[in-house]
Formats: structure tokens, C-alpha cells, sequence
């Protein structure tokens, strides 16, 4: 039987993070910490942070959005190795803004699998932009492409207001991320990416 990754993965971040809900010294050891990893140390937070999540709800969602689009973007898009590849690189990719800008801030720790999870979703965009299979609330489904940049602008203006210790660096890069990966792994999608946003479909 093949099992997709992503359900590996998922399995795995389940495992993780449920047992350290109640674990502070688990958590501590394994949360992205830029003050704790500047210099070269304890590097593999990078990683760890994002089989950490905050509460039930933080995990369900990350988890729910891998569920629905990780073993298409792994069977029909990259193929298991470079989705392999893409999750574990999007922790890393989605996480170095906010470790250079907090690298010397004490006060600043995050989880979560959120950057890793927003470049799968973001390789659903190149794929087909016009197409709505993102929907907010599960009512408002919006073209790719659109929930795309409002997702961008939503990410960017969170952080620059800031106050609620949620990496939203993360998901902006990280989408950022999974687009240019998927672009670079299939030049075709590029090119049909390119070719589709000339044909809008409303």
C-alpha cells in the first residue's frame, strides 16, 4: 500500500506536538528561537518548531489544510521526493526573515508548521490560478490567484502591526517560497501559470 508522505508527516507533527502542549521544557528545546540559534547554535530549530504547535485549534488547521491539498501537490504535482524536499526546506525558507530580525531579540520564540504547509498551498496557485479550491469558512471559495495576494497583504500588514506572537513572516515567505520552488522543479507550471493569467476565469 502507498501511503502518501503527507499523511507521514502529518502523523508525525500529531505525535510531536500533542505531547508538548503540556511540556514546557519540551517546548523550549525545540521552538524557533533566533537569539539561541545566531552564531551557528542549536540550529536545528529551524526544524524541530515546526512539529510544535500552540494549542489543538493551531495544530487542526495547519494539519486540516496539509490533509486537503499535500497528497495532491506530493501525487499529481512534484512527486514524493520533491515534496519531501519542498516541506522541509519551507521551514527553513519560511523562518529566515524572522531569524535575522530577531536574532538579537531575547523575547521572540515561534512554532508551528505554518511556512512549510503555506508553500504547499502556494503551489496550488501556479498549478491553476483561476481555480477556487481555497475557501475561507469553507463558504467563500476565491480563485487561487486572488486568495494569493490577499493572503500576502493580509501577512504582511499582521506582522507590521504585530502584538499576537504569531510568525506571519512565515506564511508570507513561505507561500512565497512554495511558488518559486514549484517553479523551479516544473518550469512548465511557470509557463503555464503565465498563460492562464492571461485568460481569467471568474
Amino acid at each position: 500500500m502507498d501511503i502518501p508522505v503527507t499523511y507521514l508527516i502529518i502523523a508525525f507533527t500529531c505525535l510531536v506536538s500533542i505531547p508538548a502542549f503540556g511540556n514546557e521544557k519540551m517546548t523550549n528545546n525545540m521552538v524557533f528561537y533566533p537569539a539561541r540559534m545566531k552564531n551557528g547554535k542549536e540550529l536545528y530549530r529551524f526544524l524541530t518548531h515546526g512539529v510544535l504547535h500552540g494549542d489543538y485549534m493551531h495544530l487542526i488547521f495547519n494539519m486540516l489544510t496539509l490533509y486537503f491539498f499535500g497528497p495532491y501537490v506530493e501525487g499529481a504535482i512534484l512527486g514524493k521526493f520533491a515534496f519531501i524536499i519542498l516541506y522541509i526546506t519551507a521551514l527553513v525558507a519560511s523562518s529566515m526573515f524572522d531569524f535575522f530580525k530577531h536574532k538579537d531579540n531575547y523575547y521572540y520564540r515561534s512554532l508551528g508548521a505554518s511556512g512549510a504547509v503555506s508553500a504547499v498551498l502556494f503551489v496550488t496557485i501556479i498549478v491553476d490560478p483561476w481555480a477556487r479550491n481555497i475557501c475561507l469558512f469553507g463558504v467563500l471559495c476565491l480563485p487561487n490567484i486572488i486568495f494569493g495576494i490577499a493572503y500576502i497583504a493580509y501577512s504582511s500588514y499582521m506582522d507590521k502591526r504585530g502584538g499576537d506572537n504569531i510568525g506571519h513572516n512565515a506564511h508570507l515567505w513561505g507561500g512565497v517560497y512554495g511558488f518559486i520552488f514549484a517553479a523551479i522543479a516544473r518550469p512548465d507550471l511557470l509557463q503555464g501559470f503565465i498563460e492562464q493569467l492571461m485568460h481569467p476565469r471568474f
